[in-house]
């Protein structure tokens, strides 16, 4: 990855003269420093990410219950349907960037040295190395793919984790809400027992609310990288689509902001799923019969009904909460820098 990002930020810096250019390289330079933190953060909550794994494994081991285990096979298969979307924008917008684009814009002639070379979609400062020159410039061109294809991997390794590990909190909160359903009067798999069902549901919503603060541990800063680059990537790709419209590259920036714009969604709409299914918790919590539970069992109702209502809900950094209204004010502030950039740029 930094074999991308530092080759091309000196050819910007030294040799990027106007300011179409600068903005040009502005996208894939901000893309790639997003790549770094991302791989970082990863690698930073490694245990973490191993812990929230064997999290989910126990679970898959111990839900045998028909309906149970549907709820968790029906919610697998949808984070399943998002990963499978998200790698397939990822790397179709991959392929059209950094080999469809350069090979469409076709060998550059360099008049003054006769050289004729493949421009690349990371250009290389020549104070570190002359590209123009064979096999240079073919041994570039295809690690440059290389790296971008990797750099795209870890880009789709961090949506595809959060989407994982939120749906599985989100399937886990649903079972839960079977269980409470059936407390006053027990299902058969449970215990004769109501104090032991009461039991096993707030030991489960505990384990599940652990869960969620894990994952919120693992993804705050992956999902504020991702918020706050999603914010410059849309603007920027809009802004090269409106300018390359004539030039026949449109649909590669298209795609490429397909991709930005389903990443985001993926991370609000998840976050949202979970907050909100959080609160279906409390909700179920009072619709069942609890004054037909015996002493003063209802008591434990309210505690779980309040723990429900102030749960943890994901975040970006811990700023900015996950949800369907974050979204809508990112792609609001897109379009703002996107026509604040246009204004002063023509």
């Amino acid at each position: 990855m930094a074999f991308l990002f530092i080759p091309c930020v000196f050819y910007v810096v030294l040799e990027v003269q106007d300011t179409y250019n600068t903005l040009k390289f502005a996208g894939p330079l901000s893309f790639g420093l997003m790549v770094i933190m991302k791989y970082c953060s990863l690698a930073l909550h490694g245990r973490d990410i191993c812990v929230c794994i064997e999290h989910i494994k126990i679970d898959w081991r111990n839900t045998w219950y028909h309906d149970d285990r549907a709820i968790m096979t029906k919610n697998a298969k949808f984070s399943r349907r998002l990963v499978m979307i998200n790698a397939f924008l990822t790397y179709s917008g991959a392929i059209f960037y950094l080999i469809a684009m350069p090979i469409g814009m076709g060998k550059i002639t360099d008049k003054n040295s006769n050289l004729t070379y493949q421009p690349l979609v990371y250009p290389v400062a020549r104070i570190i190395v002359d590209t123009r020159h064979s096999p240079i410039n073919e041994i570039f061109f295809w690690t440059q793919f290389a790296s971008g294809i990797i750099s795209q991997t870890v880009a789709a390794a961090a949506c595809s984790l959060t989407a994982v590990l939120a749906v599985h909190a989100y399937s886990r909160l649903e079972v839960l809400m079977q269980w409470i359903v059936h407390l006053v009067d027990g299902r058969e798999d449970f215990s004769n027992n109501v104090d032991d069902r009461l039991a096993i549901i707030m030991q489960e919503h505990v384990r599940i609310l652990y869960f969620i603060k894990l994952t919120e541990k693992v993804l705050h800063q992956i999902s504020l990288v991702e918020v706050v680059g999603c914010t410059f990537n849309i603007c920027f790709l809009g802004y090269y689509t409106i300018m390359e419209w004539e030039g026949g590259f449109a649909i590669t920036y298209i795609i490429l902001l397909m991709n930005f714009v389903f990443n985001l969604f993926v991370f609000c709409y998840i976050g949202e799923l979970v907050a909100e299914q959080c609160k279906s918790v409390s909700e179920t919590s009072y619709m069942i019969n609890w004054h037909r539970l015996p002493g003063r069992k209802a008591l434990a109702i309210v505690l779980m009904i309040a723990m429900s209502n102030s749960s943890i809900k994901l975040t970006a950094g811990n700023i900015i909460e996950l949800s369907m209204s974050s979204f809508g004010d990112v792609m609001k502030t897109s379009v703002a820098y996107l026509n604040m950039l246009r204004t002063l740029t023509t």
